[in-house]
């Protein structure tokens, strides 16, 4: 009988994770992290030269340069990827003209928006504004990508007790 009953749980097991991994496969959202991931593949191959603007405590930097590792520069906009399993069903879905909006008003979700801009099946733009805050901290980041044009990170953040912070990254891919 003990047998019998470990095997039922050791198939009621398996038959569950096989589901779990089926239902993963599937993206109920735009394809974010797949998206830069390929951007990634192709800016390390095509090797850009970027101009690349710091703004922070009211100075700017500029540099130009060849980024090395583009997964590291366009991390943040991969993690921004909004088809994370506890977040299905939380983002509504908003058809445009020129893309598709996300929208969730969720506190517990900090990115808030993700817009996909398309000119036919190309992608021109990307925006993503994210937010969070609990009782000692706010943050706010826009996050803006033109495919071969433009990346900017803007941030600003504010913890109690401190001055806030606010910085922007922009980078323009040399013609």
């Amino acid at each position: 009988m003990k047998k019998y009953i470990l095997s039922v749980l050791v198939l009621c097991l398996f038959s569950c994770v096989k589901r779990e991994h089926k239902s993963a496969g599937t993206l109920l959202y735009f394809d974010l992290k797949g998206y830069f991931e390929k951007e990634v593949n192709r800016l390390q191959k095509k090797k850009p030269l970027v101009s690349k603007q710091v703004f922070t405590k009211g100075e700017a930097e500029q540099k130009a340069v060849k980024i090395t590792n583009w997964k590291n520069e366009l991390a943040v906009f991969e993690a921004a990827d909004i088809n994370k399993a506890s977040w299905r069903g939380e983002f509504a879905i908003k058809q445009m003209d020129n893309g598709v909006a996300y929208t969730t008003a969720n506190e517990k979700i900090p990115v808030k928006k993700l817009e996909i801009f398309k000119a036919g099946n190309q992608i021109t733009s990307i925006k993503i504004y994210k937010s969070s805050e609990n009782r000692l901290y706010t943050a706010v980041d826009t996050l803006i990508y033109y495919p071969d044009s433009l990346y900017m990170v803007q941030s600003s953040q504010k913890i109690k007790l401190l001055a806030p912070k606010v910085y922007r990254v922009v980078g323009i891919f040399s013609k």
